[in-house]
């Protein structure tokens, strides 16, 4: 499965690791970066609980011009789950006014399967920080998203190796009339993705998210069902970019989404890691690049196939 690596930036700022005691660093101005806060239960020369570092952490920078926060491990992941993190946020709140972008669960392969990040509901930190216009969760184990209002969310994204129905169902349900970016790794059913087509009708239907501009479905064994339901969603003519990528897409996916409504004012359609072959590869290219639309079919995903009795079993990028 595809390596998920610690994020680089959020809200336009470099991700900056928060030192360890002692370290003597010189830290950035408070709004300058967006701060990374993890911690490494299995050092035994510098072990800090995250309670501890994140009492340092308001300590030590400005809360009030702290722009973006990044999370990344809090404990053992398969322990104890985010909702230790949510209620740290909301309990900061008053300190933390000049938050706008927050992530939860920024830890990679060697730290722990994407799988083993345990989340909980994290809808509180939307109540609680009324400002926020990023909000991007990795795990799907124990995510909950009940249905929300927020006015200002501009950019919602949720990474999966199993992405639950019920999360995809409390977006579907949300109103979010600034929300630009929406991105969701629906993953495989065995590592609990088992939203369905269905539940994706509100957001591919139109109007549920007015300003929207990007949708990502991405990462999902169903893939070739969600390309045939996007072929006439009315969303899409709202959109400038689409992105199917990571996940089992193959021919009579993208032939379908092809023979559908026109893709021409899209300006990027991301098909990357698919089982596509090459001739119908090319007919997405001859049909949409000379109207302007960068396609990326790269990376095809036969990497991520065998066989076994005649029975060719295909895998999404980003499963376990």
């Amino acid at each position: 499965m595809s390596h998920v690596e610690h994020l680089q930036e959020l809200h336009g700022l470099a991700a900056f690791d928060f030192p360890k005691p002692g370290a003597g660093q010189d830290l950035p101005e408070a709004g300058a970066v967006a701060w990374r806060l993890s911690v490494n239960p299995y050092d035994d020369d510098a072990k800090e609980s995250f309670g501890d570092l994140w009492d340092r952490f308001l300590d030590t920078v400005d809360p009030a011009g702290i722009r973006a926060l990044v999370v990344g491990q809090w404990d053992e992941p398969y322990e104890n789950d985010s909702s230790m993190i949510v209620r740290r946020l909301v309990d900061a709140k008053d300190r933390l006014t000049g938050l706008r972008a927050l992530f939860i669960g920024d830890l990679e392969m060697e730290e722990a399967e994407i799988s083993w990040i345990e989340q909980s509901d994290v809808t509180p930190v939307l109540d609680a920080f009324p400002l926020l216009e990023e909000l991007g969760v990795r795990g799907g184990t124990g995510l909950r998203f009940p249905a929300v209002r927020h006015e200002r969310l501009r950019t919602l994204s949720f990474e999966a190796g199993g992405l639950p129905g019920e999360v995809v169902r409390g977006v579907a349900a949300s109103e979010l009339p600034t929300l630009e970016y929406l991105e969701m790794w629906l993953g495989v059913e065995e590592y609990g993705g088992d939203a369905t087509v269905a539940d994706l009708a509100p957001i591919l239907g139109g109007g549920r998210f007015p300003a929207l501009h990007h949708l990502g479905l991405r990462n999902s064994e169903i893939q070739d069902e969600i390309a045939a339901a996007v072929a006439s969603a009315p969303v899409v003519a709202q959109l400038r970019s689409l992105d199917l990528s990571l996940g089992v897409l193959t021919d009579e996916g993208l032939a379908a989404l092809l023979d559908g409504q026109p893709l021409t004012h899209l300006t990027w359609l991301d098909l990357h890691h698919n089982f596509v072959t090459e001739p119908v590869a090319d007919r997405a290219r001859a049909a949409l690049e000379p109207a302007g639309v960068e396609v990326d079919l790269s990376k095809t995903g036969h990497e991520d196939e065998w066989e076994d009795d005649g029975v060719v079993h295909r895998f999404t990028a980003v499963a376990e």
